[in-house]
């Protein structure tokens, strides 16, 4: 749903505009953070600091903020890290429930809301109705399926990019 959402985000924009918006920014801030953030942490586990610096990675869903703790301002910082993890879920969530409805409605762009709303329900449901029975074992068989799809997927995308050069070669060319 991911390539959907990015072409209807995307409808009017030139490739060098597309280009720059949805991969060289996103890399950029993704490098920027993993980086800083990823140096800090492995700077603790080495000189022994805090939480990861005594025990390690031993729990991976609180490291981040085991980290934090060590830092200046540790509140804030935990407080934009879950305000950041919940604009992604919710624009993740937003962005998987426009595809499913598109798609639903026959490809039409603008369908009505109360049917966007009920898939985001839907999804929404199943999602709290997975971690309530499943627990973290459903969410690593989620992830393991995740993984497991995303090899075959990568074949697919590598044959896009092909595509997507061909097709620009066959562009006429002009310049300013």
């Amino acid at each position: 749903f991911v390539g959907m959402f990015i072409a209807r985000i995307s409808k009017g924009r030139t490739i060098r505009e597309f280009l720059c918006a949805v991969l060289l920014v996103p890399t950029a801030v993704t490098v920027i953070w993993m980086s800083v953030y990823g140096g800090i942490a492995i700077d603790q586990v080495v000189n022994g600091v805090g939480e990861l610096g005594a025990n390690g990675l031993t729990d991976v869903p609180l490291a981040m903020f085991q980290m934090f703790d060590e830092l200046p301002m540790s509140q804030l910082l935990s407080m934009i890290a879950i305000l950041l993890v919940l604009v992604f879920f919710i624009t993740s969530s937003d962005s998987g429930s426009l595809v499913i409805d598109s798609i639903t409605a026959g490809g039409k762009i603008d369908a009505p809301v109360p049917q966007r709303i009920y898939w985001a329900t839907i999804e929404g449901a199943i999602a709290a109705a997975l971690l309530w029975i499943g627990g973290t074992e459903a969410i690593q068989a989620l992830q393991a399926g995740a993984i497991s799809s995303g090899l075959p997927f990568t074949f697919v995308l590598l044959a896009m990019c092909v595509s997507l050069l061909m097709g620009l070669r066959t562009e006429p060319k002009y310049y300013s």
